[in-house]
């Protein structure tokens, strides 16, 4: 039976035929999101696991299916196959319950962790743990870019003319522009497999890409009430998350840091650190920067902006990816901006890095974290930060005694 025939089956006979209840998977998908920790790419392969090869709740195809889509479309992937999975069998009602109780778990977490570094933040021990914690998150980016950079751009000459060029933008502005990333996929859409309408028409194709342009600058331009501001922001932040979770990083620090001005660089780079010691999504610092800037009422706003696209892009396309998912034009976009993603974030090592790498000990501990993943590819990124943490608390007092 095909995935569009079983969508149309009824709850309650899927339930059966499937051996599992909604509520079986929502709480499947709590626990997963509270204990669920090394990154997207270890939740999803915890799916697999257990979805698809102990419980069969979820048939291998689905689960490509959802993994594929995912991929593709912009957001953090763990929770859009979190999602898409939901929506297999309870459509709507499954994919908002599995998505809001992936999510919670860690929402809550850092938002605790904000309040704590709002209350505690001047304290000794805070500064200690941060230290140490700020340096290893640089190599556990470090890492993670030079990982990406090989599977997403490979040896395709023009993803690396792209992935070059949105590295050096992000160094250069110390800032990510966004609608860069749309312009990548563009290019390699029409260099690969130019629609029809582009080799009809070419001033069409100039005017559409004006379009999104104009309009930002009109939205920039409106003096938001504060909490409005956060929740434009951080929804147009989730709709350029593509490729990793890792992707949203030099966005944000764009937006927060450099326009906005809510954090200065330590308090971003904290942020950043509170995502790598939780469980979850690395797209949850958003809670936590929320938290900084305005409170529960910030996080909640931050929170639900950067995953309303991520939940839109999953359940809207999901009926109809399965038979269009798989076109060059789509393919090629999806290359381009991916390439485009993974650019941002080498660049964004390096700007975070002058902000985070301030001494011998800091440096060492960046290398170190870096040899440590390079040596042990299974190592649990956690036991880094709780390790650098441990460092911190040491270190920190002795040299700024």
């Amino acid at each position: 039976m095909s995935n569009l025939q079983q969508t149309n089956i009824p709850d309650m006979p899927a339930a059966e035929r499937m051996g599992y209840t909604l509520w079986q998977l929502v709480l499947y998908m709590l626990r997963l999101g509270t204990l669920g920790f090394g990154g997207p790419v270890a939740l999803a392969g915890y799916m697999h696991r257990d979805l698809v090869d102990e419980r069969k709740w979820i048939t291998d195809a689905d689960y490509k299916e959802g993994l594929a889509l995912a991929q593709l479309a912009p957001g953090p992937l763990a929770a859009q196959l979190a999602i898409y999975l939901g929506y297999v069998h309870y459509r709507i009602v499954g994919a908002t319950l599995v998505g809001i109780a992936f999510v919670i778990p860690s929402f809550l977490m850092v938002v605790a962790l904000g309040w704590a570094y709002v209350r505690f933040g001047g304290l000794t021990w805070m500064q200690s743990v941060f230290y140490g914690v700020g340096a290893a998150v640089i190599g556990i980016i470090a890492i993670s870019a030079y990982k990406l950079t090989n599977k997403s751009v490979g040896r395709d000459k023009l993803l690396w003319v792209i992935y070059l060029m949105l590295a050096t933008v992000t160094v250069v502005t110390e800032s990510e522009i966004a609608w860069l990333f749309l312009g990548a996929g563009m290019v390699v859409w029409f260099w690969r497999a130019p629609p029809k309408w582009l080799r009809q028409g070419g001033l069409n194709a100039i005017a559409a890409t004006q379009v999104p342009t104009t309009v930002s600058g009109i939205v920039s331009t409106v003096d938001w009430p504060l909490l409005t501001q956060v929740g434009v922001f951080f929804a147009k932040a989730g709709a350029f998350v593509f490729g990793s979770g890792l992707a949203i990083v030099p966005f944000l620090y764009g937006g927060v840091v450099t326009e906005h001005h809510w954090l200065n660089d330590k308090q971003f780079v904290d942020a950043v650190a509170v995502a790598m010691i939780t469980p979850g999504p690395v797209v949850i610092t958003v809670g936590f920067i929320g938290y900084l800037v305005a409170g529960l009422p910030g996080a909640s706003v931050a929170a639900l902006g950067t995953f309303l696209p991520c939940y839109l892009f999953t359940v809207i396309p999901a009926p109809y990816f399965k038979k269009y998912g798989k076109r060059p034009g789509i393919i090629a976009f999806v290359d381009g901006v991916t390439a485009a993603a993974v650019g941002a974030i080498t660049g964004a090592v390096i700007v975070l890095a002058k902000r985070s790498i301030v001494d011998l000990p800091t440096a060492l501990l960046a290398l170190v974290t870096v040899a440590l993943l390079w040596k042990f590819k299974k190592l649990p990124e956690p036991v880094i930060v709780i390790g650098a943490a441990l460092v911190g608390l040491v270190a920190y007092p002795l040299l700024h005694a």
